[in-house]
């Protein structure tokens, strides 16, 4: 890594940050890095520089040193990852970890060494302890076990909070992390195999509509809590930090409200208009038995999600049925879930 002097950067709230500075966006064909993107646009960025996977492979050292060299970006928005939903993760531990260390420590690494003046790293609430206190507190990191189904993604995630912690620390730059709940939205993956809760079950209940079935199996018992938020409020609130926020803890991003998985269904039926029996799999892993972030630090600085669940999932629904035909089917690229894939940019 070439040096590069950096100077001490004040701490508390910063200025917002310059609209027509270069701003890359790692990750920006993703769920969440195109959700950045679009907000950005809206917000007049006028220099923003990202890189599918076909022209980037972020897990390649010396390819991601080269492309910030040439592009030397004063911002950067880290939201590239490996991800999946429960079976993915619990089968491919080192994919996850292995993957997203890589993505990660090249695109700090990289950043540092040509000038970043700013970056957000976009982690997960899966680093939390599996029985941490609901809901769960920024200060509950490292106090307990991880889930383990899904503890590997959830020891690269937590690497990458020390590591904007660590820049801080050493160079006085202004780096942070935000830790979003269960995201949902446009460009989500909807494939068959590796897709999280939400996205795999509009699809399901999509299909049997359009088939005609009158029967849905879903995982687990529904009893499990989650909170879920809609991409393009977690969007907003990347750029809300970015523009007031200047301090060494990860930022939870939620919506502060949870429900059951079975409710969480009831919705997805109630969008897509299905009307069948729903059958529970009691033999299938829940998974973590609540997840609901406390949310107090970034609604304290002003900032609220904008979409209720009932009006995104319906959003969401609409925008799959729209893209559905078009859509870039997934089910092949992630028949083998522990593919090195998620790099895409």
């Amino acid at each position: 890594m070439s040096s590069t002097t950096h100077s001490p950067a004040p701490t508390g709230r910063p200025d917002p940050i310059d609209r027509d500075a270069v701003t890359y966006v790692a990750g920006h064909r993703g769920l969440v890095g195109s959700a950045i993107w679009r907000r950005l646009e809206r917000a007049g960025f006028s220099r923003l520089v990202g890189a599918s996977h076909a022209e980037l492979d972020l897990t390649d050292r010396a390819a991601v040193l080269a492309r910030f060299e040439a592009v030397r970006p004063r911002y950067v928005f880290l939201a590239a990852a490996k991800v999946g939903g429960i079976m993915a993760n619990d089968m491919y531990p080192v994919d996850f970890l292995s993957v997203n260390l890589r993505i990660q420590t090249n695109v700090m690494d990289a950043a540092l060494a040509t000038g970043t003046e700013r970056l957000l790293f976009l982690g997960s609430s899966c680093i939390y302890p599996k029985l941490a206190p609901q809901p769960i507190p920024e200060d509950a990191l490292l106090t307990g076990h991880l889930e383990p189904t899904n503890d590997a993604y959830a020891i690269a995630k937590i690497a990458g909070i020390i590591g904007t912690q660590a820049v801080r620390r050493q160079y006085g730059l202004p780096w942070i992390s935000a830790m979003p709940t269960n995201l949902y939205g446009p460009e989500d993956n909807f494939a068959l195999v590796g897709s999280h809760v939400l996205p795999a079950m509009i699809r399901r209940y999509d299909e049997a509509v359009r088939t005609g079935a009158t029967s849905i199996t879903n995982w687990g018992t529904g009893t499990p809590r989650r909170e879920f938020l809609h991409v393009d409020d977690m969007a907003d609130a990347c750029l809300y930090l970015m523009d007031h926020y200047d301090g060494p803890s990860q930022v939870n991003v939620g919506t502060g409200r949870d429900c059951t998985i079975a409710e969480l269904a009831g919705l997805v039926a109630e969008a897509t208009g299905y009307t069948g029996e729903v059958v529970w799999d009691d033999f299938k892993p829940d998974g973590t038995p609540q997840k609901l972030l406390d949310v107090s630090l970034l609604t304290g600085m002003g900032w609220r999600p904008r979409y209720g669940l009932r009006e995104g999932i319906a959003d969401t629904v609409a925008w799959y049925r729209a893209h559905r035909a078009d859509f870039r089917d997934r089910d092949a690229e992630h028949r083998d879930a522990g593919r090195p894939d998620a790099g895409r940019a």
